[in-house]
């Protein structure tokens, strides 16, 4: 059961490819309807540990939160992912809005979320906006044919340029954390300064975006007195392996596919993030479940 599961969501079979896999090499007879089964018993095997680990969201300090499209039942729907220091919770939702996150962070959340500038992340309070995705809006801007907002991008890429250039020298440890705040000072007032710029060019264009970036540039530089990535690229990568998933399966049939879906990314991401057997893990909770035991845990440190 745990080697279907795994062919189903590791190595991104279908259920009828996951049968003759497990038939032509195995000589172990399978059909399509059996992976079915199986994928719901090791749902329920999982499922403790995958809440666990949901329930442990509010108490997180730094979280990395990103979503992408998918479609369950020929719906749209939303794949979610919240990226803690040492595991990983996806939840497949039919929704994009702030709801999803009320649900799963509670009033207990107090940490601070890294995330693109989507508005339903902006009543967590304390966020840190991805300077990777800035960076991108500020090369739109320097491609543009009109000269006024091709000049902007072309200033504010700059100081961009230079704030991942001490990150970096930061995150390999030359230098630490208050030298990068020290280092970056010229590069805040220069970035605050051009968005101000924006702001007041009366170029329809630029003014908006100028307006909400400088409205809320606590946003940009709360990497600079947390413990936090100035990007989201922890994010992006854990849902690397969903989308492509997706696009080969395009979304789940029903409730119970994306259950299994949210939950089988979720354990072997956090295996991953933990150097994690996968499949011996996916293994021993199969078998303790089988057993009537309790799931193990991955929750860190448990």
């Amino acid at each position: 059961m745990a080697f279907a599961g795994l062919l189903m969501a590791y190595f991104r079979q279908s259920k009828r490819r996951t049968a003759l896999f497990l038939e032509a090499l195995l000589n172990q007879p399978c059909c399509p309807a059996l992976t079915r089964k199986m994928q719901a018993q090791v749902t329920q095997a999982l499922r403790p540990a995958y809440e666990e680990l949901a329930r442990a969201l509010p108490e997180q300090r730094r979280l990395g939160i990103d979503e992408s499209p998918t479609k369950e039942a020929g719906a749209k729907s939303w794949l979610w992912t919240f990226v803690a220091g040492l595991f990983t919770v996806f939840a497949a939702r039919g929704t994009r809005a702030a709801t999803v996150l009320s649900e799963l962070l509670t009033d207990a959340f107090a940490g601070v979320v890294v995330c693109d500038r989507a508005k339903m992340y902006w009543g967590l309070g304390r966020l840190q906006w991805c300077w990777a995705h800035l960076a991108r809006d500020f090369q739109a801007l320097a491609d543009s044919e009109d000269g006024v907002v091709r000049r902007l991008g072309h200033d504010l890429l700059r100081p961009t340029d230079e704030l991942f250039r001490q990150w970096s020298r930061c995150r390999d440890g030359t230098i630490s954390r208050a030298e990068l705040k020290s280092s970056l000072e010229p590069v805040r007032r220069a970035v605050e300064g051009l968005l101000l710029r924006g702001l007041f060019s009366g170029h329809p264009r630029l003014v908006g975006m100028c307006r909400e970036l400088y409205d809320h540039r606590a946003w940009l530089w709360t990497f600079l007195e947390q413990e936090v990535e100035p990007t989201n690229n922890a994010s992006e990568r854990a849902l690397r392996h969903a989308v492509i998933w997706r696009k080969l399966s395009f979304g789940t049939q029903s409730a119970r596919g994306s259950r299994f879906v949210e939950t089988m990314l979720t354990v072997i991401e956090t295996c991953r993030q933990q150097s994690r057997d996968v499949f011996a893990y996916v293994t021993a909770a199969v078998q303790a479940h089988c057993a009537d035991r309790p799931t193990p845990s991955l929750l860190p440190g448990v």
